[in-house]
């Protein structure tokens, strides 16, 4: 007869035992491994069986297609040469966590469902809080990612607008909204637009200046052109950031305009609130204390597996009003006194988060944690040197934090020969194996991006990046 309950647990210690070993060895070996997939699109798919199993297949034999299919169809987001978008990490106390919170599998939906994901979620973003420097008073919770929390705080923004009824009558025939954020803001912002069906033509993208930062006069006149014209603004979104630059918009400017204006503020620090765990750092984010919302990403540069994002606000009265749906069947004797997380964001079902977070803060400590990113910061800088002492180069944006965007000159190459040129710069580079850069476009040229974000990063994987990114100049000069 056919077993019907879950494999027997002398299986799982033996194949666990494996299993970890396995994982060790792959993080001792990562970077032999190439950093991009070299993989076919569908080759994956034509190595897997078009079909389900009909019987029950050995733990050993599932982790041996593991190594055979999967890991050759990976682009390793854990080596140490990856420099594209933001990178990131899996420390091993992070993997620990997130084993247990497989093993609990709790849904942080209600306080009474698990009341220690929870409290535990409440407890760790107010220490992420304290670590930040942000201050007292500020309600944090988990979303999945930094696109789900500007959707939140966005969603708060057009609940604040007053008199107007969205959450029961929806946007048709009422205002028309507007909300604002500059041209080199994260498209999540647009997209909750399109989501919350205030419409792509309801953001108004405000220009930057020569460092891509906002323009806070810009703004104003933005909002001033829009009022005359029969808009009603609601939100402004400032980066603390930017995807492309990592540019810091003027937070304190921009909040001037908006309480001026009673405009609600979010603010997308996803990637740069992390480093203000670094005491030094933490003037980065000035202004950010007078957001109505904000985000910031632990599982960018926090050294937390994807997927992390918290999400703070000080009008939490706001954001439940916008999303609080409480059927019969979820009413507890507790909600009058202890939270229900659920109320605060999209998604009923709500994993256990905020166990790997706590279990980094805790193995690594404040100081270990700032020591990290101060060295991605320190390495950036040893990066634009590089670049700096080559005439063949030239830097294309300032480098705050661990981000360096640069360009080959072309050697009198026509713009768009240029263009091209760097493109097969970052093509030779990324199939060298060694590392994997991402591009940009700055004043509408084609920019090399560099973002150093891994816990294992260290100086001689950006040195042999520099060195793949010259001998591809090599080639390309042929």
């Amino acid at each position: 007869m056919p077993h019907s309950g879950d494999l027997d647990l002398e299986t799982f210690r033996a194949e666990g035992r494996r299993l970890v070993d396995w994982i060790a060895r792959y993080l001792e070996g990562v970077e032999q491994l190439p950093v991009l997939a070299r993989v076919r699109p569908g080759e994956v798919r034509a190595a897997l069986p078009p079909s389900p199993p009909a019987r029950a297949e050995a733990l050993e034999t599932i982790l041996a297609d593991v190594d055979r299919v999967i890991v050759p169809g990976l682009t390793h987001w854990n080596h140490p040469g990856f420099f594209a978008y933001f990178a990131n990490s899996s420390p091993t106390p992070a993997i620990l966590g997130e084993m247990l919170t497989a093993t609990f599998n709790v849904n942080a939906m209600l306080w009474k469902t698990s009341p220690a994901a929870t409290e535990l979620e409440i407890t760790v973003l107010d220490w992420l809080r304290q670590m930040t420097g942000l201050p007292e008073g500020l309600f944090g919770v988990i979303q999945d990612s930094a696109s789900a929390a500007t959707l939140v705080g966005l969603a708060a923004a057009r609940e604040a607008v007053p008199g107007l009824d969205v959450r029961r009558r929806g946007l048709v025939g009422q205002a028309r909204l507007r909300m604002y954020a500059s041209d080199q803001a994260h498209s999540s912002v647009e997209k909750a637009g399109i989501v919350l069906g205030i419409g792509q033509e309801g953001l108004r993208k405000v220009p930057v200046d020569s460092e891509f930062r906002m323009e806070p006069r810009a703004l104003a006149v933005a909002i001033a052109e829009d009022r005359a014209a029969g808009w009603t603004p609601f939100a402004v979104t400032a980066t603390v950031g930017t995807t492309s630059t990592t540019s810091i918009d003027p937070v304190s400017a921009i909040a001037d305009v908006c309480a001026r204006e009673r405009l609600w503020l979010h603010v997308d620090a996803a990637y740069t609130g992390s480093a203000a765990v670094v005491p030094e750092l933490r003037g980065l984010l000035q202004g950010c204390e007078r957001a109505d919302s904000l985000v910031m990403n632990p599982h960018k540069w926090l050294f937390v597996p994807v997927d992390l994002s918290a999400f703070y606000t000080r009008r939490p009265e706001v954001v439940k009003a916008a999303f609080s749906l409480m059927p019969e069947y979820l009413r507890t004797a507790e909600e009058a006194v202890a939270p229900n997380l659920m109320d605060y964001g999209v998604s009923l079902g709500r994993r256990f988060r905020a166990l790997k977070l706590w279990m980094v803060i805790r193995s690594f400590g404040h100081e270990g944690l700032a020591a990290r990113i101060r060295e991605h910061v320190r390495l950036a800088q040893v990066f634009r040197g590089w670049v700096e002492e080559d005439p063949a180069f030239e830097m294309m944006a300032p480098t705050p934090l661990s981000v360096v965007c640069f360009r080959w000159r072309g050697d009198g190459l026509s713009g768009p020969d240029a263009d091209r040129a760097n493109e097969k710069i970052l093509d030779s580079v990324n199939l060298s194996g060694d590392a994997y850069l991402s591009h940009t476009k700055l004043s509408g040229r084609i920019v090399l991006r560099l973002a150093i974000g891994n816990i294992r990063t260290e100086e001689r994987h950006i040195k042999k990046a520099w060195e793949q990114i010259k001998n591809a100049v090599g080639q390309v000069n042929r």
